[in-house]
């Protein structure tokens, strides 16, 4: 499904798979979702796909800021910072922390805004792909705010269309 291009490539998507472990992504091992990003990303370079590897690292494993500075620099930290969620009581108030932080990303962090982007795009495909009506419905609730806080002009722009076609009402999962 992807084609690996570098080294950095490799070693970012090597420490993910170890740092995620035995998480799951549906039924799939947690790798699923990072390849389905990082593919989504292929056509923005190598450093959106290093760090679509690395996007939940901070977030959902052990893994620590620093750790990922040490290994892949402060630029690829920082962004990994802005696409880990802020911590809330629950999913509402940590996405309204979260994406009141991505709507102050300017200039050469805007990359992570690319990765966020794609993040859920990829994450909506699987909703659509599995039926999941639920989360699809969150996506849903949230997608106004989240690209208010996200999308920038000529960032991405097909992603963002992908992801407005997939969460307009007429693509509304059936349920299983």
């Amino acid at each position: 499904m992807h084609f690996m291009h570098s080294p950095k490539l490799e070693e970012a998507r090597a420490f993910a798979v170890k740092m995620h472990g035995p998480q799951r992504y549906g039924a799939h091992p947690y790798v699923h979702h990072l390849d389905a990003v990082v593919a989504i990303l292929e056509p923005f370079g190598l450093e959106a796909q290093t760090i679509g590897y690395l996007h939940d690292v901070v977030e959902d494993t052990e893994a620590t800021v620093a750790d990922v500075q040490s290994l892949f620099g402060e630029e690829v930290a920082q962004c990994v910072t802005l696409l880990t969620d802020e911590p809330g009581i629950d999913r509402k108030e940590r996405k309204t922390k979260t994406y009141a932080k991505l709507a102050g990303v300017s200039g050469v962090l805007e990359v992570a805004l690319v990765v966020k982007a794609a993040d859920r795009l990829a994450n909506v495909r699987a909703c659509v792909a599995d039926g999941n009506i639920g989360l699809w419905s969150v996506y849903q609730s949230e997608q106004v705010v989240f690209k208010i806080s996200a999308f920038r002009l000529g960032l991405c722009g097909a992603i963002w269309s992908e992801l407005e076609l997939l969460l307009s009402s007429e693509n509304r999962p059936l349920s299983v």
